[in-house]
Parts: structure tokens; sequence; C-alpha cells
């Protein structure tokens, strides 16, 4: 698959096909950034419709990697979806909320325990490889049409199914209690905040992602990827 790589967004051709390397901003939704670039590409060429969408969903918490694709290119969507990636997170031990990261309600804190380097590996050690998961019950997976956060903020019960993922490398990076810094290499379909959470149930003392910055999607590398600001100031030209 040879994708058209955009190197040049004041000069890319997104109606006929492109894919944006973007970093996304915290704070915005991938749909956010997906009906922003819309926008500004049916402003510029004028035209009433244009097809564009994102390769995998990340959380307004987090920041990172995010590939756009425009007009024919989204066809290829699926391709893209399924990569394996690499996030690098900060998981805060002692603090469990409702959404198992930062923007959620608290549910509950406890002391945490004192923990070297070398027990917080092996912890982490046992998320490696071919797991069961449970999602997050404010994630954008959909029951019967309707995502899970839209039921969870309505304050319906949510009950998530466990659903098969793979993870092929965790590193910690860091530990400075209580926050947890860590490098995570999984397939796809794996919550970063589902380990934070489960971590936090392994120890004992409840935990909750507080940071996560999505560092590659496949082949393609943050370090590669333009700015929000970069991209809207390329519409300008």
């Amino acid at each position: 698959m040879n994708l058209n790589v955009v190197t040049a967004p004041e000069s890319a051709d997104f109606i006929s096909g492109a894919l944006i390397l973007l970093d996304k901003p915290q704070g915005w939704t991938s749909f956010d950034v997906v009906n922003k670039i819309r926008g500004m590409i049916r402003h510029k060429f004028s035209v009433k419709k244009i097809k564009v969408g994102h390769s995998g969903t990340l959380d307004p918490m987090a920041t990172g990697l995010l590939l756009i694709c425009t007009g024919s290119w989204t066809k290829e969507l699926h391709h893209l979806t399924g990569l394996d990636k690499k996030y690098i997170g900060k998981i805060t031990l002692g603090i469990e909320t409702d959404s198992y990261d930062a923007e959620g309600k608290i549910v509950s804190t406890k002391e945490v325990p004192a923990l070297t380097e070398d027990e917080i590996k092996k912890h982490l050690e046992t998320f490696i490889g071919d797991l069961e998961q449970y999602p997050p019950a404010f994630s954008a997976i959909k029951k019967d049409g309707v995502p899970l956060y839209e039921m969870a903020r309505a304050g319906k019960e949510v009950k998530t199914e466990a659903r098969k993922v793979k993870v092929f490398a965790i590193e910690l990076i860091n530990y400075t209690p209580p926050v947890v810094e860590i490098m995570v290499h999984c397939g796809s379909g794996f919550y970063v905040r589902s380990l934070a959470h489960d971590l936090g149930a392994k120890i004992g003392c409840g935990a909750h992602l507080s940071g996560l910055i999505r560092t590659s999607v496949g082949s393609y590398e943050l370090k590669d990827a333009f700015s929000m600001e970069t991209i809207v100031a390329s519409f300008r030209h």
C-alpha cells in the first residue's frame, strides 16, 4: 500500500486523496480534527462534499499521531486502523476514576504502597502477550449503534465485554511515586486507559491514566507529523 503521504500541506492534493500525519492537540476529539480539516478543504477548494476520516480514535486528553485520510484514500482507512501502535503513557497510582483517565470523576483514593522499580516492572510484565481486556465504559465502542460513552454520560449502567488484545512490549521509563511512566507497543483495539485501571487493581491502590502520547501507528511516526497550527496555516496560502 503506497499512500500519498502529505509532505507539503499547502500544495497537497486533498481532493484526489491524501494521508496527513497529524499531531493531535490535547482537548480535541478525533472528530474535531476531521471536521476542521473537512471544513477547510471545502472552503479552500469550493467543494460541497469531501470525504475525510481518521484511522483510530485518540481520546481528547491524549495527544500524538492521528492518521487523517481525504478523498479516495478514505477507502484505505481499514488498512491503517489495524496497524499496531506505540504510546508513552503516565499512570497515576492511588486515584481511580470512572473513565479510567484524568477527565473522569474520582471514584476512590487509596494510599500507594511502597514499591520499587523492579516491583513495578514485574506487575507490568503480566500485561505483555495475548490478553483479554475490558474496555472502559467511557469509550467509542458502540452497543446497539450507540457509543458507550453516551450511555455512561447519561448515567446508564454500562457493562463492557472482554476483547482479545495483544501487547508486544511494555517498558518502564520512569517511576516517581505516584506516577508510573511507560512505553507501550500494542496491537489495534488496546486501551492504555484500561491498562492503567488494571495495573491499579493489581497493585491494590487503584490508578488512572494521567497522560498519553501516541508515538507511532505502524511505520508512521509522530516525528514526521504536522501540528494542527501548521495544517491550519497551510490552508491560508
